[in-house]
Protein backbone atom coordinates (compact mmCIF):
# COMPACT_ATOMS: atom_id res chain seq x y z
CA UNK A 1 0.00 0.00 0.00
CA UNK A 2 1.37 3.39 -1.03
CA UNK A 3 2.11 5.30 1.71
CA UNK A 4 1.21 9.41 1.94
CA UNK A 5 2.81 11.78 3.27
CA UNK A 6 1.37 13.65 6.31
CA UNK A 7 1.13 16.82 4.34
CA UNK A 8 -1.55 15.21 2.08
CA UNK A 9 -3.90 14.01 4.78
CA UNK A 10 -7.22 15.73 4.87
CA UNK A 11 -6.54 19.37 6.67
CA UNK A 12 -9.72 19.80 9.49
CA UNK A 13 -11.31 22.36 7.50
CA UNK A 14 -12.13 20.33 4.54
CA UNK A 15 -14.07 17.66 6.79
CA UNK A 16 -16.29 20.20 8.53
CA UNK A 17 -19.52 18.95 6.70
CA UNK A 18 -19.85 15.65 4.29
CA UNK A 19 -21.42 18.03 1.64
CA UNK A 20 -18.33 20.78 1.76
CA UNK A 21 -15.86 17.69 1.07
CA UNK A 22 -17.70 16.20 -1.69
CA UNK A 23 -17.67 19.20 -3.08
CA UNK A 24 -14.04 19.68 -3.09
CA UNK A 25 -13.49 16.34 -4.50
CA UNK A 26 -12.90 14.50 -1.82
CA UNK A 27 -13.91 10.82 -0.60
CA UNK A 28 -16.20 11.14 2.43
CA UNK A 29 -16.06 8.15 4.17
CA UNK A 30 -12.58 8.75 5.58
CA UNK A 31 -12.88 12.23 6.89
CA UNK A 32 -16.38 11.45 8.31
CA UNK A 33 -14.65 8.60 10.50
CA UNK A 34 -14.10 11.57 13.08
CA UNK A 35 -18.11 11.48 13.84
CA UNK A 36 -16.56 8.51 16.67
CA UNK A 37 -13.03 9.74 17.50
CA UNK A 38 -13.57 12.94 18.82
CA UNK A 39 -14.41 13.43 21.73
CA UNK A 40 -15.72 16.72 22.66
CA UNK A 41 -17.08 20.13 20.82
CA UNK A 42 -17.64 23.82 22.20
CA UNK A 43 -18.83 24.05 25.50
CA UNK A 44 -21.53 27.05 25.22
CA UNK A 45 -22.28 26.75 28.89
CA UNK A 46 -20.67 28.60 31.31
CA UNK A 47 -17.05 27.96 30.97
CA UNK A 48 -15.55 25.57 33.48
CA UNK A 49 -11.17 26.10 34.44
CA UNK A 50 -8.84 25.21 31.66
CA UNK A 51 -7.57 21.63 33.26
CA UNK A 52 -4.60 20.82 31.85
CA UNK A 53 -0.88 19.34 32.13
CA UNK A 54 -0.83 18.48 36.11
CA UNK A 55 -1.53 15.14 35.13
CA UNK A 56 -0.35 12.60 32.48
CA UNK A 57 -0.20 9.34 30.78
CA UNK A 58 2.26 6.66 31.68
CA UNK A 59 4.90 8.01 29.22
CA UNK A 60 4.51 11.38 30.83
CA UNK A 61 2.76 13.62 28.20
CA UNK A 62 0.65 15.90 29.70
CA UNK A 63 -3.33 15.61 29.70
CA UNK A 64 -4.84 17.77 26.79
CA UNK A 65 -6.52 20.65 28.17
CA UNK A 66 -10.29 20.18 28.84
CA UNK A 67 -10.69 23.15 26.58
CA UNK A 68 -9.22 20.84 23.66
CA UNK A 69 -10.80 18.06 24.79
CA UNK A 70 -14.45 19.97 24.71
CA UNK A 71 -13.30 21.96 22.14
CA UNK A 72 -12.56 19.67 18.88
CA UNK A 73 -15.35 17.42 17.88
CA UNK A 74 -17.42 15.88 15.55
CA UNK A 75 -20.58 14.06 16.44
CA UNK A 76 -22.36 12.87 13.16
CA UNK A 77 -25.41 12.03 15.28
CA UNK A 78 -26.41 15.38 15.09
CA UNK A 79 -24.47 17.60 12.63
CA UNK A 80 -21.24 16.81 10.37
CA UNK A 81 -20.69 20.91 11.00
CA UNK A 82 -18.45 20.31 14.32
CA UNK A 83 -18.40 24.13 14.86
CA UNK A 84 -22.53 23.78 16.01
CA UNK A 85 -22.04 20.28 17.53
CA UNK A 86 -22.12 21.93 20.89
CA UNK A 87 -25.20 23.90 19.78
CA UNK A 88 -27.25 21.33 18.57
CA UNK A 89 -26.74 18.84 21.57
CA UNK A 90 -26.41 21.65 24.50
CA UNK A 91 -30.02 19.94 25.42
CA UNK A 92 -29.17 16.66 24.99
CA UNK A 93 -31.58 14.56 27.82
CA UNK A 94 -28.82 12.38 29.56
CA UNK A 95 -30.72 12.02 32.67
CA UNK A 96 -32.70 9.74 33.20
CA UNK A 97 -31.03 7.54 30.96
CA UNK A 98 -31.22 3.24 30.83
CA UNK A 99 -28.40 0.92 29.28
CA UNK A 100 -30.18 -2.68 28.36
CA UNK A 101 -27.89 -5.59 28.30
CA UNK A 102 -28.55 -8.73 27.04
CA UNK A 103 -28.40 -11.10 24.72
CA UNK A 104 -26.90 -14.50 25.20
CA UNK A 105 -26.36 -13.63 29.14
CA UNK A 106 -28.46 -15.75 32.21
CA UNK A 107 -28.89 -12.23 34.03
CA UNK A 108 -29.91 -9.92 31.26
CA UNK A 109 -31.47 -6.26 32.40
CA UNK A 110 -32.28 -2.49 32.23
CA UNK A 111 -29.60 -1.13 33.92
CA UNK A 112 -30.40 2.81 34.97
CA UNK A 113 -27.25 4.87 34.60
CA UNK A 114 -27.22 5.72 38.27
CA UNK A 115 -27.40 3.25 39.39
CA UNK A 116 -24.42 2.19 37.53
CA UNK A 117 -22.63 4.70 38.77
CA UNK A 118 -23.13 3.84 42.26
CA UNK A 119 -22.78 0.24 42.16
CA UNK A 120 -19.10 0.57 40.05
CA UNK A 121 -16.73 2.57 41.56
CA UNK A 122 -15.46 5.47 39.25
CA UNK A 123 -11.82 5.34 38.53
CA UNK A 124 -9.53 7.78 36.62
CA UNK A 125 -8.22 6.18 33.32
CA UNK A 126 -5.53 8.52 31.80
CA UNK A 127 -5.53 7.19 28.29
CA UNK A 128 -4.14 8.41 24.86
CA UNK A 129 -7.01 8.47 22.16
CA UNK A 130 -5.38 8.11 18.53
CA UNK A 131 -7.92 8.78 15.61
CA UNK A 132 -7.48 7.11 12.30
CA UNK A 133 -7.39 10.54 10.46
CA UNK A 134 -4.36 11.07 12.21
CA UNK A 135 -4.31 13.12 15.42
CA UNK A 136 -4.18 12.30 18.78
CA UNK A 137 -4.94 13.47 22.24
CA UNK A 138 -4.11 12.28 26.04
CA UNK A 139 -7.64 12.33 27.91
CA UNK A 140 -8.38 11.99 31.75
CA UNK A 141 -11.50 9.24 31.83
CA UNK A 142 -13.89 8.68 34.63
CA UNK A 143 -15.94 5.71 34.60
CA UNK A 144 -15.62 1.85 35.21
CA UNK A 145 -14.11 -1.46 33.75
CA UNK A 146 -16.67 -2.54 31.28
CA UNK A 147 -15.76 -6.34 32.77
CA UNK A 148 -17.80 -5.67 35.86
CA UNK A 149 -21.10 -5.11 33.82
CA UNK A 150 -20.87 -7.83 32.10
CA UNK A 151 -20.05 -10.15 35.12
CA UNK A 152 -23.19 -9.38 36.41
CA UNK A 153 -24.65 -10.27 33.29
CA UNK A 154 -23.12 -13.52 33.29
CA UNK A 155 -22.29 -14.35 29.56
CA UNK A 156 -23.27 -17.89 28.56
CA UNK A 157 -20.47 -20.16 26.79
CA UNK A 158 -21.81 -18.84 22.81
CA UNK A 159 -21.43 -15.49 23.96
CA UNK A 160 -18.33 -14.40 21.51
CA UNK A 161 -18.59 -10.87 20.88
CA UNK A 162 -20.12 -7.46 23.01
CA UNK A 163 -22.09 -5.27 20.56
CA UNK A 164 -23.14 -1.65 21.47
CA UNK A 165 -25.93 0.47 19.76
CA UNK A 166 -26.18 4.50 20.43
CA UNK A 167 -29.18 6.01 21.12
CA UNK A 168 -31.38 6.22 17.66
CA UNK A 169 -33.49 9.42 18.34
CA UNK A 170 -33.39 11.72 14.86
CA UNK A 171 -35.78 14.42 17.03
CA UNK A 172 -32.68 14.93 19.74
CA UNK A 173 -30.26 13.99 16.79
CA UNK A 174 -30.74 15.95 14.08
CA UNK A 175 -27.57 14.48 12.37
CA UNK A 176 -30.01 10.85 12.08
CA UNK A 177 -32.31 12.04 9.76
CA UNK A 178 -29.30 12.15 7.22
CA UNK A 179 -30.37 8.95 5.41
CA UNK A 180 -26.39 8.15 3.90
CA UNK A 181 -25.55 6.22 7.17
CA UNK A 182 -27.23 3.08 8.63
CA UNK A 183 -28.39 4.45 11.77
CA UNK A 184 -28.26 3.82 14.76
CA UNK A 185 -24.25 3.71 15.26
CA UNK A 186 -23.53 0.27 15.96
CA UNK A 187 -19.96 -0.83 17.01
CA UNK A 188 -18.32 -4.22 18.76
CA UNK A 189 -15.53 -6.20 20.42
CA UNK A 190 -14.40 -9.07 20.24
CA UNK A 191 -15.44 -10.62 23.81
CA UNK A 192 -12.01 -10.89 25.31
CA UNK A 193 -11.47 -7.82 24.55
CA UNK A 194 -14.05 -6.24 26.11
CA UNK A 195 -12.95 -8.11 29.17
CA UNK A 196 -9.86 -6.54 28.79
CA UNK A 197 -8.71 -4.29 31.94
CA UNK A 198 -8.09 -0.99 29.71
CA UNK A 199 -11.75 -1.85 28.46
CA UNK A 200 -13.84 1.17 30.15
CA UNK A 201 -17.44 2.61 30.19
CA UNK A 202 -16.68 6.37 30.28
CA UNK A 203 -19.22 8.61 32.31
CA UNK A 204 -16.79 11.27 32.88
CA UNK A 205 -13.43 13.18 31.84
CA UNK A 206 -11.68 15.74 34.10
CA UNK A 207 -13.66 14.69 37.38
CA UNK A 208 -17.06 16.05 35.52
CA UNK A 209 -19.65 14.40 33.55
CA UNK A 210 -19.58 13.77 30.30
CA UNK A 211 -21.24 16.92 28.26
CA UNK A 212 -23.61 16.05 25.35
CA UNK A 213 -20.57 16.20 22.83
CA UNK A 214 -18.61 14.11 24.60
CA UNK A 215 -20.74 10.96 24.28
CA UNK A 216 -23.04 11.96 27.18
CA UNK A 217 -24.13 9.93 29.46
CA UNK A 218 -21.88 6.66 28.87
CA UNK A 219 -19.31 5.62 25.95
CA UNK A 220 -17.09 3.32 25.63
CA UNK A 221 -13.51 3.42 25.28
CA UNK A 222 -11.12 1.48 23.72
CA UNK A 223 -7.79 3.03 23.87
CA UNK A 224 -5.36 0.76 21.94
CA UNK A 225 -8.09 1.28 18.95
CA UNK A 226 -8.78 3.78 16.52
CA UNK A 227 -11.26 6.04 17.93
CA UNK A 228 -14.43 5.36 16.07
CA UNK A 229 -14.63 2.21 17.84
CA UNK A 230 -15.33 4.23 20.94
CA UNK A 231 -19.24 4.93 20.45
CA UNK A 232 -20.99 7.08 22.69
CA UNK A 233 -24.62 7.37 24.42
CA UNK A 234 -25.21 3.65 24.73
CA UNK A 235 -28.22 2.88 25.42
CA UNK A 236 -27.68 -0.99 24.28
CA UNK A 237 -25.10 -4.05 24.42
CA UNK A 238 -25.79 -6.80 23.60
CA UNK A 239 -23.33 -10.53 24.01
CA UNK A 240 -24.06 -12.25 20.54
CA UNK A 241 -22.71 -15.61 18.58
CA UNK A 242 -21.64 -13.52 15.44
CA UNK A 243 -19.12 -10.42 14.62
CA UNK A 244 -20.73 -7.53 14.71
CA UNK A 245 -21.42 -5.14 11.33
CA UNK A 246 -20.35 -1.91 12.43
CA UNK A 247 -21.79 1.79 11.10
CA UNK A 248 -18.38 1.98 9.59
CA UNK A 249 -18.08 -1.23 7.97
CA UNK A 250 -21.22 -0.81 6.32
CA UNK A 251 -20.62 2.42 5.21
CA UNK A 252 -17.07 1.58 4.08
CA UNK A 253 -15.84 -1.45 4.23
CA UNK A 254 -12.58 -0.92 2.23
CA UNK A 255 -11.56 1.43 4.55
CA UNK A 256 -12.94 0.42 7.76
CA UNK A 257 -12.88 -3.00 9.36
CA UNK A 258 -13.60 -4.86 12.65
CA UNK A 259 -10.61 -4.23 14.60
CA UNK A 260 -9.32 -0.91 13.98
CA UNK A 261 -6.36 -1.50 16.16
CA UNK A 262 -3.89 1.63 15.79
CA UNK A 263 -1.48 -0.08 13.91
CA UNK A 264 1.61 2.42 12.26
CA UNK A 265 2.78 -0.46 9.95
CA UNK A 266 -0.86 -0.78 8.38
CA UNK A 267 -2.18 2.94 6.55
CA UNK A 268 -5.55 3.62 5.90
CA UNK A 269 -6.21 3.13 1.76
CA UNK A 270 -5.32 7.20 1.39
CA UNK A 271 -3.19 8.04 4.06
CA UNK A 272 -0.30 6.94 6.15
CA UNK A 273 -0.37 5.99 9.85
CA UNK A 274 2.79 6.10 10.67
CA UNK A 275 2.66 9.28 12.36
CA UNK A 276 0.09 11.71 14.50
CA UNK A 277 -0.35 15.10 15.37
CA UNK A 278 -1.33 15.87 19.04
CA UNK A 279 -3.88 18.57 19.76
CA UNK A 280 -2.30 21.29 21.75
CA UNK A 281 1.27 20.81 20.42
CA UNK A 282 2.89 21.48 17.27
CA UNK A 283 4.65 18.96 14.95
CA UNK A 284 3.99 15.49 14.46
CA UNK A 285 5.32 12.47 16.40
CA UNK A 286 5.58 8.48 15.72
CA UNK A 287 2.14 6.34 16.36
CA UNK A 288 2.78 3.50 18.42
CA UNK A 289 2.19 0.29 17.70
CA UNK A 290 -1.51 -0.24 19.79
CA UNK A 291 -1.41 3.31 20.84
CA UNK A 292 1.34 2.33 22.92
CA UNK A 293 -0.74 -0.90 24.61
CA UNK A 294 1.02 -3.06 23.00
CA UNK A 295 2.75 -4.64 26.19
CA UNK A 296 -0.70 -4.89 27.60
CA UNK A 297 -3.03 -6.53 24.83
CA UNK A 298 -0.90 -7.87 22.03
CA UNK A 299 -1.26 -11.25 23.47
CA UNK A 300 -4.91 -11.19 22.60
CA UNK A 301 -3.87 -11.15 18.76
CA UNK A 302 -1.30 -13.98 18.89
CA UNK A 303 -0.85 -15.57 15.55
CA UNK A 304 -3.09 -12.87 13.41
CA UNK A 305 -2.29 -11.35 10.69
CA UNK A 306 -2.83 -7.53 11.75
CA UNK A 307 -2.57 -6.64 8.23
CA UNK A 308 -5.67 -8.93 7.34
CA UNK A 309 -7.87 -8.68 10.34
CA UNK A 310 -7.41 -4.35 10.31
Amino acid sequence: MKKIASSEITPESVYRSRRRFLRSGLTFLGAAALAACAPGGVDESPKSPDLRSDKVDEFGDPATSFADITGFNNFYEFTTDKERVARLSQNFITSPWQVQVGGLVNQPGLWDLDALRRQFDQEERIYRLRCVEGWSMVIPWDGFPLRKLLDRVEPRSDAKYVRFETLYDPQQMPGQRDSYFSWPYVEGLRLDEAYHDLTILATGVYGQPLLPQNGAPVRLVVPWKYGFKSIKSIVKIELVAEMPTSLWMKAAPNEYGFYANVNPEVNHPRWSQATERRIGTSGRRATLMFNGYDRQVSPLYAGMDLRENY
